[in-house]
């Protein structure tokens, strides 16, 4: 559904935007001095299909692991000890770091030149054996984007450090995102052998899901849960759980998993939005819509904006949905405005409910820098949306190369199949998409059944 320009925002959607609009604006004046430790860091973003949580990504899941006071407080501390102590080279990567953590957690990536200022002062320090600063680094590397310099920076640190559980998260996660699917695989088998814990366990899991094996992900990310004691890592493990089990079409077990997530850390923003697409998916509208509601209003960004549009279209409000998406569309301006590139969740927002040109654009652009099923997929719905049909199929069938299954990527691959006439590969791949995962977006699932509908009207 294009947005008209003329489309004005609600109250409501007045004030989140003012909220983004802050958040990307004022971060570098409340900052501290550009060369000393202050100030906090930004987010890079996760890949999703329409409607859909993406695989079970480690960062993913974790949008507030040690996001809001316990971390300011903790960044507060150690700029308190470098400023009296400003030669401790581990000190300032240890701040790097927290800045990256926070960049991530916060959505505000004007935050990420003090996290490079604080790493590049370590290594000034100490510019030999210091793996801390170079896995921080890769770290923020892979934040950016950047996902060959986070190459580059893991392998450094591992030559110092061959146990460094930072730099083998981090290196499994640029292959990933490289799109080296059977690197990442070996890297996360020798991570394992070397530094077993959750941050390896939960790569490990989603290259295993990445690769078609749900079920060895799933066994993966339940040695996690039975090692997991802290409460924010047994909100982390379940609610990646719960999004393995909803990309199966396994509502129950996904909702078992939420549960389980919000009891350890109520309010757990990853587990809140997993349980509203579950409700939403079986049936569960208002429920759905409530946890998707508590979730935007504390995290306004564009695929949880799209759910919550797309929730209140199945509930048939047309105009409050309308409005979700004019916030995206905002938040594309404001972003491009602040030099941010979007990313696939905005590139997969825009081209169902936006500038299906920004669409293709950014999709082409994030394709340039990373070449995932997730790329692939976006790139393929967005050239789709702009009517070059030939060219996606091309993408859509990379999307499925490894093994993964995605509901939205077989609607996607479908749909694309059906406008070039290709009727047969078309039926299977959208009642695949349906079989899989029948409600893995209220408006994505609704066009699958009418598209099988125009395929074989006797059904």
């Amino acid at each position: 559904m294009a947005l008209r320009p003329s489309l004005l925002p609600t109250a409501r959607t007045a004030a989140v935007v003012f909220a983004l609009a802050a958040g990307l604006t004022t971060a570098s004046i409340v900052t501290g001095a550009p060369d000393g430790p202050g100030g906090s860091g930004g987010a890079g973003a996760s890949a999703r299909g329409q409607g859909g949580v993406r695989a079970v990504h480690p960062a993913a899941a974790r949008y507030d692991q040690l996001s809001g006071d316990g971390l300011a407080r903790q960044i507060d501390a150690m700029q308190t000890h470098l400023r009296g102590g400003p030669k401790d080279a581990e000190s300032w990567a240890g701040l790097g770091s927290a800045y990256v953590e926070q960049a991530r957690a916060s959505g505000d990536p004007t935050r990420y030149p003090q996290a490079d200022k604080a790493f590049a002062r370590s290594l000034a320090l100490q510019p030999r054996d210091n793996d801390v600063a170079l896995a921080g680094r890769a770290s923020l590397a892979a934040a950016r984007h950047d996902f060959r310099g986070a190459l580059r920076d893991a392998d450094q640190a591992l030559k110092v450090n061959s146990y460094s559980q930072g730099a083998l998260a981090v290196r499994v996660d640029a292959l990933v995102e490289l799109g080296r699917y059977k690197d990442a695989y070996t890297a996360a088998e020798k991570a394992d052998s070397l530094r077993p814990g959750i941050p390896v366990f939960t790569r490990l899991a989603y290259v295993r899901e990445l690769r078609g094996d749900p079920a060895g992900a799933r066994r993966v990310l339940l040695r996690a849960q039975d090692s997991a004691t802290s409460p924010s890592d047994i909100a982390y493990v379940s609610t990646a759980l719960g999004q393995l089990a909803w990309n199966q079409g396994e509502y129950g077990a996904a909702r078992r998993a939420y549960a389980t997530a919000l009891r350890a850390v109520p309010d757990y923003l990853p587990a809140l939005e997993g349980r509203g697409r579950t409700s939403v998916a079986d049936g569960r509208q208002k429920a759905g819509i409530r946890d998707l509601e508590a979730v935007v209003r504390r995290y306004p960004l564009p695929a949880e904006l799209a759910a919550l549009g797309e929730a209140y279209e199945a509930r048939g409000d047309r105009h409050t949905a309308r409005g979700q998406y004019a916030v995206v569309d905002t938040w594309i301006a404001l972003a491009r405005a602040n030099g941010v590139a979007t990313d696939l969740d905005s590139a997969l927002v825009a081209a169902d409910h936006g500038d299906v040109r920004e669409a293709l654009k950014a999709a082409r652009a994030e394709w340039d820098r990373r070449r995932t099923v997730h790329t692939a997929d976006a790139l393929a719905w967005a050239l789709h949306r702009n009517g070059e049909d030939e060219a996606a199929l091309g993408y859509a069938e990379h999307a499925a190369e490894p093994g993964y299954r995605n509901a939205a990527f077989l609607y996607h691959r479908g749909v694309i199949e059906k406008s070039l006439g290709d009727d047969g590969p078309a039926r299977r791949h959208l009642r695949a998409a349906l079989d899989l995962n029948p409600g893995f977006s209220p408006t994505g699932a609704r066009a699958a059944k009418a598209a099988l509908k125009e395929l074989d009207p006797t059904r």
